[in-house]
Formats: C-alpha cells, structure tokens, sequence
C-alpha cells in the first residue's frame, strides 16, 4: 500500500484527548506520568489495567483484539503526548518500520543514512533486492548531499543522532526540501527520545522508536511505535497493523508503559553520567576517538588499537555488560563491527556505549580498569 506524498509540512491534528485532562503547559516530565491514566473517579485504579482480551462483544469501537486494547491505547496516549501526535504501537521497532516503509510505492526511491540501525538498512537491503524499492545511502553530515538526494525521493529516512556513528542531522533543512521533492521525512528518535528532540515539532511526518529501548527502558521489552500529525497517514499505518497483525502484547504495552512513567529521570542521569564520562575518557591513552553529540546517553569510543582491543574492553569489565540493544537502566557496550552487517565505513575498534543510571564512579572505575589492561 502506499499513500500520496506530501507537498508541504504535514496536516496538524490534535493528539487523542487525554482521559486525565492533561494541561498544555505541563511539562514533559509531568505528560510522562499524568498521561495515559483511566479518569480520577473514586475507586478507580492510577494504572491503566492490563485488559487480556482477544474477542470483546460486538456493538463498539474494539470488536477484535487485533485492532485494539485499552492497554495499548494507554501507551498511545503518553507517547503521543510527548511527541505532540497521534501514535501507534507495534509488535517490535522492525514492525513499525516495516509497516512505514509499506508506504513506499513500488521502485520508488528511499533516502537513508549509510549509518543508521542495522535493522532498517538490513529491511531496505532486502527489499532493493527483491525489486520493491530502490535506496540511495548519504551521510547525514553533508546537508547539500542530502538534499540533493531528495529529488525523486518518495521517503527520506533519518537518524539524528545515527547509530552507532553518532552524527548529527539538519533535520528542518532536510525536511524543506524533501517536501518540495514531494518525499515523506520519517526520523528514528529512539536515542535522542521526545525529551531531548521532537521531530514532529520541526515538520516531519513521522517519527518512528524502537520502545524496546529507553521509553520501556528496562531491557525487558521488544515493542516499537510510530506518531505522526496526519491524520491520513494515522488512518494508512493503522490499517497496515491490524490488516498485517504487527500489534504489540498486552503485557509489554502495560510494562512499557510503566517504563515511561520514568523516561524524564533515567534520560537525566544517563545523560549526565554519559557527559561525565565523555570528559574522562577524552583523556586516556586507549582511546583515539570519542564520539558525543553533546545530549543523550549514547557515546561511542573508538580505541586507538583497534578490533582486538575493543573485543578485550568488552570483556574485561564487571559492571559494564557485554551486549546488543541499549536505552536500559544498566550501562552496556559492544564493538559495533562484530555484526558483518555493519557498514565498513564504521572503524573496527568502535564500540559503542549505552550509558545506564549507576553511580558514574563505579562506571568509571570498572571502565577504566578495562582501558587500562588494553593500552
């Protein structure tokens, strides 16, 4: 399926009103606990109620457990309160990105980053293979390169910051001139969330997270979404989910959910630490290369001896844990280059750190004890 694209900033709607009433002039860390609650009526629970249901009674909105549960629609809420959309859970960050880039019409062309998550570059690779689409790779750092990539562009996908490079993006640049091309602009803001960036804010059409990361930021999730102001792209993806089953469990919804409630304090202090590590690790001899976008719990390291050095960092560490994903509240780390789908344009020694909420002594002390014995 596919949709027309736009010729300008995407058609402004208002989020879902909320069922707690929640003020325009609260902040976001008050949105991420006030929002998605049933009505204050006495006796009533704070907490949206996990509804296990795959049939309700026929006569209302709901009808069938594949399109829609009042736990879902909860998570929906808050997200879409704190992006400044209408939002739309999914089964995974891959099946939300999966069910975007259904949006794209046969042999049309995507703009993408060359660093940007595996997943997504792994799903256009697949789909260029199989003649569905066509992807043109840019670096997000040159804006002229990206913008003249958009002409006959019918998506142009972003990651600001990427992953695992960390660049930065000139996304409101990006986005005037994919709209004039007539191309839809889709940001991934898993790592910068709603709390350090809004996409929608400066024109975008879609944004798109992997929950599994920092808004359920537990690591105990898999669960992605989509918001977006169009009320027509609303009604497409929608009917995308339900017709393709791409819908989250009851379960997850309710835990990322409850994972939400604390975005605002686990985004401070991973970020906080992270800034203080940044500082440290600038100074010592191991390390050739620190990559920070100044905001965001995500900084990447490149050690000054390479792979085999890297692959020694990651193991030679107690606290730091060994691992894939990030956004939880345990700090983890992985050289990037062990996965061979990585582009080669990302070094053999990176290794990317997902900063967590522990004491940034103790992070740092089991770091640099593992810095040391590589140098």
């Amino acid at each position: 399926m596919s949709a027309d694209p736009p010729t300008g900033p995407s058609p402004v709607s208002p989020s879902t009103p909320s069922r707690t009433g929640l003020d325009p002039a609260w902040k976001p860390s008050t949105v991420a606990v006030a929002a998605g609650r049933p009505a204050h009526s006495p006796d009533q629970p704070l907490n949206e109620p996990i509804v296990m249901a795959s049939t309700y009674v026929a006569g209302g909105d709901l009808e069938y457990g594949r399109y829609g549960n009042p736990t879902w629609a909860a998570f929906e809420e808050a997200l879409g309160a704190l992006e400044g959309g209408r939002a739309l859970s999914f089964a995974s960050g891959l099946a939300a990105v999966a069910t975007v880039l259904d949006l794209v019409g046969t042999d049309a062309k995507v703009v993408v980053p060359r660093h940007a998550y595996n997943g997504t570059v792994m799903q256009l690779g697949d789909l260029e293979a199989r003649g569905r689409l066509r992807t043109q790779l840019v670096d997000v750092t040159d804006t002229d390169e990206v913008v003249k990539a958009c002409d006959g562009a019918a998506l142009v996908w972003l990651e600001s910051p990427t992953n695992p490079a960390l660049e930065v993006a000139d996304i409101e640049t990006i986005r005037v001139a994919a709209h004039e091309a007539g191309a839809y602009v889709v940001v991934d803001n898993t790592f910068a969330t709603p709390l350090l960036q809004k996409p929608l804010d400066l024109g975008v059409d879609l944004v798109v997270h992997s929950a599994t990361k920092y808004l359920a930021g537990h690591s105990d999730v898999l669960m992605g979404a989509v918001v977006t102001r169009s009320e027509e792209l609303y009604g497409v993806l929608k009917g995308r989910r339900d017709l393709l089953g791409a819908v989250p469990g009851t379960l997850e919804a309710w835990l990322a959910l409850r994972g939400l409630r604390t975005l605002h304090l686990r985004v401070e202090r991973a970020q906080a630490n992270a800034q203080e590590l940044v500082r440290r690790l600038s100074a010592h001899p191991a390390v050739g290369e620190v990559r920070y976008p100044g905001f965001g719990g995500i900084v990447s390291v490149v050690l000054a001896q390479g792979a085999l050095a890297a692959d020694l960092l990651t193991h030679k560490t107690r606290l730091w844990v060994h691992a894939t994903s990030l956004g939880g509240v345990e700090s983890t780390f992985e050289r990037r280059r062990r996965w061979k789908s990585e582009p080669a344009t990302i070094p053999e020694g990176l290794v990317r750190l997902s900063v967590g909420i522990e004491d940034v002594d103790d992070l740092w002390d089991d770091l640099v004890r593992a810095l040391d014995g590589v140098v």
